[in-house]
């Protein structure tokens, strides 16, 4: 006979799943029940589904990011939680690409892939300014935004309130443009678009030396508000040179005036302060 605390344990969890049914992810606890007999156009719809009601639902319709939650009242995209969402979008549609009759949804992950990387962009090049005076002083009061307004694309937090400096973000930036570029996707449309990712590889190209706040935001462990080195950044922006060096922006159809450049020095010091730093994140980590 079950005991009075089993009792009370199980009657908490069905509350708990009382509460979450109907919820934005519940689609994702049915994607765990599957056969495995089950048709690839059937595994690949439940994908789509959960991708459908939990992500693109919510991407804005006017830039493209997706916001940090799914309240109505939310205002607020981050660039890393973003290109999170645009990937997944962008993965599901190169699984579509393997059946015939998809429904028209690889064109629609597609374009909801293209139109939050080209939102990132916007947001980017509308503070181009700041990527200047970044490469001539690297602090944080002169880098890029990492928050914007999912409708608009202003910036929300000042330097002061936000912790804004994250290379890895920019990195992981530039390193699914590539890889979405590789698989077919038209992401870069002129030459305006061209010059602006070279200056962004300028900026990354100097994460090595540059102490940020890291992908979590908070610099130094002791939450002095302090930059740091960390070994993500460094690693992101270490994968990202190696992945855009020599790359042509537009594709097939690109010429020479669309290619990237990397400083193989750069990379060089990258590579070895990464090994310097590993195993530990930082030096406070």
């Amino acid at each position: 006979m079950a005991s009075l605390a089993d009792v009370g344990w199980k009657l908490l969890e069905f509350k708990a799943r009382s509460k979450r049914s109907g919820s934005i992810y519940e689609p994702l606890k049915l994607s765990i029940l599957q056969r495995e007999d089950e048709p690839l156009w059937e595994k690949l719809d439940r994908y789509y589904s959960a991708v459908k009601t939990t992500i693109l639902n919510y991407q804005s319709p006017t830039t493209g990011l997706f916001p940090v939650k799914t309240c109505s009242t939310c205002k607020e995209a981050k660039v890393r939680d973003s290109l999170y969402c645009a990937a997944s979008a962008w993965a599901l549609a190169m699984a579509y690409r393997r059946i015939d009759d998809d429904m028209g949804r690889t064109h629609e992950l597609e374009h909801s892939a293209i139109k939050c990387m080209r939102g990132i962009l916007y947001c980017y090049m509308r503070q181009a300014d700041k990527v200047e005076q970044f490469k001539q002083d690297p602090s944080p009061s002169k880098c890029l935004h990492s928050v914007f307004n999912v409708d608009t694309g202003d910036e929300v937090y000042s330097y002061s309130d936000y912790h804004h400096l994250q290379i890895d973000a920019v990195s992981l930036f530039l390193l699914y443009l590539v890889e979405m570029i590789c698989s077919g996707l038209q992401i870069i449309y002129n030459t305006d678009e061209v010059s602006f990712i070279q200056n962004l590889v300028f900026c990354v190209e100097r994460a090595y030396r540059v102490p940020d706040y890291g992908m979590w935001e908070r610099g130094s462990k002791y939450n002095n508000g302090s930059t740091e080195l960390h070994s993500s950044s460094v690693g992101l922006a270490k994968a990202a040179l190696e992945a855009i060096n020599g790359f042509n922006l537009f594709g097939n159809q690109g010429c020479s005036w669309s290619v990237i450049f990397v400083d193989l020095d750069a990379h060089n010091r990258n590579r070895q302060t990464l090994c310097s730093l590993l195993p530990r994140e930082s030096r406070s980590h």
